[in-house]
């Protein structure tokens, strides 16, 4: 007896197993009924509505229900889904002994003290019969499980077996062969009627009361166990029943009997405490299992398991007879296992399954194991049956010989027999000695091993011995211990294919340990673990386990997870695995070889990542279905947040995740799908610890951080923000806030204000004549003295409050490291955008066409509207309002952009105040190495590098470069302290320190192209969104910052040339269009200005969603206009770039208008066939061949007259200056 499963209750009287799931009903004597799962060993419900005890209990085939009854009278049908009761059957007058659902039709059967067996429609919840007939308790009743039979057993010392098959007829719909029979004699009718149920056997043997009786599930036979400690056998037929024979050997009351639906054995227990198995043939006892003070009262078997349940005083027990694992060895490929006393052969590669020969010993019980000797092609069997522990060596025919009988096998008592070499073997004997014996099963050596209770295979000439809490590795040969592991009743182990890892499999537990037993790792499981095998086409072998009811795998680090779920436990033989999938080669219960599929991409994946298999990663993440917060957890956990990033579409996760690994981008993106104040803090603190300071704006506007977004711009030195965020406090009322941003500003007249509108004149007098604002300090005398209040006397030590001037004024974003990405981020970018360094790829960031026209894109009305409006359309939007300064945040709204208040606010003569540096001397770190104008910038030397810029690029104005130039020359230096109570250390930082030294060193890169692409990408977007007064500064900085690069090779030098290109042709087209706007349209001439600078717009060579934009504009235009030909072209040319359906719609419309009347009305200075460029300071066109002067740096045309002037397009070069040219990139310099 194998006890798999007990409970601790009251006394249970009533069991029934679910047919499918692994659940079991115990009613008890108090009144409780409980659900368990008897796989996982917990309880799942308790339903508590009887009063007093539940002797019946059974649940349904198939629905959801489950039917008890109890000494309350009641009979109850439960809802085991819902939890709940759904309905009582009242009728029997006493206890209810038994209750059962019939497998087919909507009937409970119930048996009750009563005297009485009814038959209940449970759908119409009537009683449809009552048999009579016991003359006294009914203390069983159950249907057969085929036929229209029930079998009672009573107190009267019967056993009757009742036919319905009337009560079918009458109640049950009649099938095909019924329902033509009826049609074929429609007037047959029966004169007396047919009984419901009528007594077809009452078999009479037992002489005191029957306790219980049962159909056999396919043979004619009955089994009955009664008060006078007898269980017998009773066979039928259809004319007669009589008993077969008795068992005795019970020596108080039989409880139940029921048949082995399997075996030829019958189940008995009793009152006297014990179960008892008996052989249906010979009628003899051949186990008893007693248990010291419980009486049995109940037994139940699985329909479909090798299962049974016995209730008892204090509870239940589950348990199986016999062990079901079947013995099998494996030999590369091969597969060989008992089956049916046959030796089997599979060959895992073809499927092909044979029989080798037939297995003699063990009788009927299925053997313990078995271990192979492919060598000498010898097999080792052993039985474990009862006390008696057995084993033989067979010589099993080899391939292609003639299958003879076999010889008789040598045969030994020992508990365990294992090979440990080709001619050697090892058998456990009782008295805990292990001998070692030859192919002829004599003993060639012996060794001690008092505390072994088991020996497992090793390798040869070794084996693994199990004690009670540990296994040992044994060298046979030295006859000493190697080494030992700490695994508690270990039960098997399994090695992988080289024997370099094994897996020890005890109860609840998988330990994996080297082969010189170093634990690896050690996994507790919940359910029982039965076998496994190892995958080992992975870079590490990985074991495949089966529970209970999981197929489970286990890295070697101790990963582990769940691969599927089992319906019924099987045993692990093989994975076989291929680049798709694989599969594990299984045996079942009854021996039948299984292949399950099962998904190894979870382990793969896991294990690619420890081995730093990168790319095999990436093909997983993009191709593989890995979902679940298991894998992002373990992602998180194991350091590799980027790669979960690839998982998650949660915005949430997405955040949190990209905080983590420090991905401020796709941070970003969720926070705004997010839209909470609690995101955008998140992502405010960790932009603000990268120095990402432009995000931390946003996060701050977004969620109205006023006073944090005031210090940010103090901090950053952005002091013309800082005066808007006064004016916002003063339109919120905030005059704490607007005092503050005041301090701050040095803004000493407004701090006055705000005193004196705040009723503090004395602080207010006193801040004026303290600051010299004399003026203001006598108004303010007059208004105390006014008041009767006392002026107050000024201190004549008192220190001016200054606020400190920033040393860089609005500073951009802090730069980074320059760190390498990680490999998923590389990949990931290199699969969703096209390389970032190439401006041409870049360009096509500018994104996909707008819905609407945005911001200063404007005039673009349906002119195909026939009742508009004289006038309408001739609104002009103003050219400078771009949103305001708060990019992409609609939610502050400010006020118009004050003048600006002049730093040295206080007056000139306190100037001397401020700490003058002394003039600065010739540093160490300069070289005679520099040679573009970045180095020179980098290294302090402005004077070169003005005069450099000068000759190359020409440019004359260089008051923009202030703030670039110190942020240049400080990004390139280093302050540290050195030594306690000591000034800081200056130290230069040098781009090629690791294979330079002194003069040769150069200073650190602090412009890149790649930031300057960036740019152009923000001004992509400005554009799309018509804020064309932030793009073109934006445009102009990015213009201004390529004379200063320092490049490595020509790809960059042209991509430089090819991006200032870029920037002439937005900030010409940009300017141009700004301009028009702002133009008068009330005469025609003005009107054919402004069409004219349109149609001029239209040969800007912008990006395709921009190009749309202004033929948009220019067709409408110049449809007003009545210039119906040029109109046609700037249509034409629309559809060629194939806008959005809609707008492509309007335009079909317009060239259908047009193309009616082909003529222009009014004569315009523009001519689309001869190319042109366009002058950046009129405005007109420059035709082919005519005289033209060149900006030096941004390469835009001007008419000849305007040379020497400043070129308005870049805002720092002279139009039509001598210049060397652009000279940024080393190879420049060589000769």
């Amino acid at each position: 007896m194998l006890t798999k499963f007990e409970t601790k209750s009251a006394r249970v009287k009533g069991i029934s197993f679910h047919a499918k799931r692994p659940w079991v009903l115990a009613s008890l004597h108090n009144g409780v009924i409980q659900l368990w799962d008897y796989r996982m060993c917990t309880l799942l419900e308790k339903f508590d509505e009887h009063d007093g005890p539940v002797r019946g209990i059974c649940f349904h085939i198939q629905q959801p229900l489950f039917v008890s009854g109890g000494d309350d009278y009641k009979i109850k049908v439960w809802n085991y889904k819902q939890r709940r009761c759904l309905f009582t059957l009242l009728g029997h007058l006493d206890y209810i002994r038994a209750t059962y659902f019939h497998h087919e039709y909507p009937w409970i059967l119930s048996a009750s003290d009563d005297q009485t067996i009814r038959i209940w429609n449970w759908q119409s919840r009537q009683c449809i019969s009552v048999l009579t007939g016991h003359n006294h308790y009914v203390m069983c009743a159950q249907f057969h499980p085929t036929e229209d039979l029930i079998v009672s057993a009573s107190l009267d010392q019967s056993v009757r077996v009742w036919d319905f098959s009337g009560l079918r007829k009458k109640s049950v719909a009649p099938g095909p062969a019924g329902l033509a029979e009826h049609l074929r004699n429609p007037q047959a009718t029966d004169l007396f009627g047919q009984a419901d149920a009528v007594v077809k056997h009452v078999l009479e043997g037992h002489d005191r009361g029957v306790n219980w009786a049962s159909f056999h599930p396919t043979l004619p036979l009955i089994v009955s166990g009664a008060d006078d400690r007898q269980v017998k056998l009773w066979r039928m037929n259809d004319a007669k029943a009589w008993e077969v024979d008795t068992c005795r050997g019970h020596y108080n009351n039989v409880s139940c009997a029921l048949f082995h639906a399997r075996h030829e054995l019958i189940l008995s227990n009793s009152e006297d405490r014990s179960i008892r198995v008996w052989d249906m043939t010979k009628r003899t006892c051949l186990h008893t299992f007693r248990r010291e003070n419980d009486r049995y009262w109940v037994l139940a078997a699985h329909p479909t398991l090798n299962l049974f349940a016995a209730g008892h005083d204090v509870g239940m027990i589950l348990f199986k007879l016999q062990r079901e694992r079947p013995a099998y060895a494996l030999h590369n490929n091969m597969l060989f296992y008992i089956k049916d006393r046959q030796l089997r052969k599979l060959d895992m590669s073809t499927n092909r399954d044979a029989p080798i020969m037939q297995i003699k010993g063990g009788g009927r019980h299925q053997p313990y194991s078995m271990s192979l000797n492919h060598a000498e092609w010898c097999v080792l069997v052993t039985w474990r049956i009862g006390d008696s522990n057995t084993y033989e060596l067979y010589s099993a025919p080899r391939d292609g010989e003639a299958s003879t009988a076999p010889p008789e096998p040598l045969r030994g008592h020992a508990t365990s027999a294992v090979w440990v070499a080709r001619n050697r073997f090892a058998a456990l004997e009782k008295n805990n000695q292990l001998v070692i014996k030859n192919l002829k099963n004599e003993v060639s050596k012996k060794i001690a091993t008092p505390t072994c209770e088991e020996i497992m295979y090793a390798g040869t000439g070794m084996l693994l011995l199990r004690e009670p809490e540990c296994v040992q590795l044994l060298d046979v040969q030295q006859k000493r211990t190697i080494a030992s592991v700490k695994v508690s009743k270990c039960r098997y182990a399994i090695w992988n294919s080289d024997m370099s890892l094994v897996a020890l499999l005890a109860k609840h537990s998988v330990t994996i340990c080297t082969k010189k037993l170093e634990q690896l790792c050690s996994i507790t499981e919940g359910a029982r673990v039965k076998s496994g095998a190892f995958d080992d086409s992975t870079p590490q072998p990985v074991f495949i386990y089966t529970t209970a009811n999981h197929i489970k795998y286990c890295c070697k680090d101790g990963d582990y997870g769940i691969i599927r779920t089992l319906d019924v436990p099987v045993y692990a033989v093989k994975v076989i695995a291929s680049e798709t999938g694989a599969r594990v080669v299984c045996l079942d219960r009854e021996a039948r070889p299984k292949v399950l599929n099962i998904d190894p991409t979870e382990y793969r994946f896991k294990l690619a990542l420890v081995t730093r298999q990168y790319d095999q990663v990436l093909h997983m993440v993009r191709t593989a279905k890995l979902v679940g917060q298991s894998i992002i957890a373990y992602l998180q956990e194991k350091g590799y947040p980027e790669v979960a990033l690839h998982f998650v579409k949660d915005a949430r996760t997405r955040l949190s995740l990209a905080l983590q690994c420090g991905n401020i981008e796709v941070a970003l993106e969720a926070a705004k799908s997010l839209d909470e104040p609690a995101a955008w803090d998140k992502l405010a603190k960790a932009a603000l610890a990268t120095g990402n300071h432009q995000i931390v704006e946003m996060c701050y506007q977004r969620t109205k951080n006023f006073e944090k977004l005031s210090f940010l711009y103090l901090i950053t030195g952005n002091l013309d923000k800082l005066r808007k965020m006064m004016k916002i406090a003063e339109i919120r009322k905030d005059v704490s806030s607007q005092f503050q941003g005041a301090l701050l500003l040095g803004d000493v007249n407004e701090r006055i204000r705000l005193l004196k509108n705040a009723g503090q004149l004395s602080l207010a007098f006193l801040t004026a004549i303290t600051h010299k604002q004399l003026d203001e300090a006598e108004q303010l005398q007059a208004a105390l003295e006014a008041a009767n209040l006392p002026v107050p006397a000024p201190d004549p030590q008192a220190v001016f409050v200054r606020a400190p001037l920033p040393v860089q004024r609005a500073q951009p974003n802090w730069p980074l490291l320059a760190v390498s990405k990680s490999f998923f981020e590389v990949a990931g970018g290199a699969r969703t955008a096209a390389d970032a360094s190439a401006v041409g790829a870049v360009a096509d960031v500018a994104g996909d066409e707008p819905l609407e026209a945005a911001g200063a894109w404007g005039d673009d009305d349906d002119v195909l509207q026939e009742n508009k409006e004289e006038g309408e359309g001739d609104v002009m939007e103003d050219a400078c309002d771009d949103g305001g300064w708060d990019v992409g945040d609609e939610d502050l709204e400010l006020p118009e952009e004050l003048a600006p208040v002049p730093a040295d606010i206080d007056g000139a003569e306190e100037s001397s105040e401020y700490f003058v540096a002394p003039t600065r001397g010739v540093s160490l770190a300069l070289g005679a190495k520099l040679k573009t104008a970045h180095d020179h910038v980098a290294t302090g030397q402005f004077e070169i590098a003005f005069r450099l810029l000068n000759e190359q690029v020409g440019i004359v104005n260089f008051e923009p470069y202030l703030e670039t130039f110190l942020s240049m020359y400080s990004s390139a230096r280093l302050m540290f302290g050195a030594l306690p109570q000591a000034p800081p250390l200056v130290a230069h930082l040098h781009r090629n320190w690791k294979e330079a030294s002194g003069k040769d060193l150069l200073p650190v890169l602090t412009a890149k192209l790649n930031d300057l692409v960036a740019q152009l990408q923000q001004c992509y977007q400005l554009t799309t969104g018509g804020k064309f007064t932030e793009a073109t500064e934006r445009l102009r900085r990015a213009v201004r910052l390529v004379p200063l690069l320092q490049l490595d090779s020509k790809q960059e030098l042209s991509e430089a040339q090819q991006l200032l290109a870029i920037c002439k042709e937005y900030l010409l087209g940009l300017q141009m269009e700004t301009d028009r706007k702002a133009m008068p349209k009330n005469t025609l001439d003005e009107q054919k200005r402004t069409c004219e600078m349109a149609a001029y717009f239209t040969h800007c060579k912008l990006q395709p969603v921009h190009q749309i934009l202004t033929l948009r504009t220019a067709l409408n235009m110049f449809f007003k206009l009545k210039n119906y030909r040029t109109a046609a072209s700037f249509a034409r040319r629309l559809l060629e770039l194939g806008p959005r359906p809609e707008v492509a719609q309007q335009a079909r419309k317009i060239l259908q208008a047009c193309e009616k009347t082909p003529t222009d009305e009014h004569q315009l200075l523009y001519d689309e066939h001869n190319p042109f460029n366009i002058c950046g300071i009129s405005y007109k066109p420059i035709y082919r061949g005519k005289p033209e002067e060149k900006c030096p740096l941004c390469s835009a045309s001007f008419l000849p007259e305007h040379k020497g002037k400043l070129c308005p397009i870049c805002g720092v070069a002279e139009i039509g200056k001598d210049v060397l040219g652009l000279r940024i990139c080393v190879l420049q310099f060589q000769r």
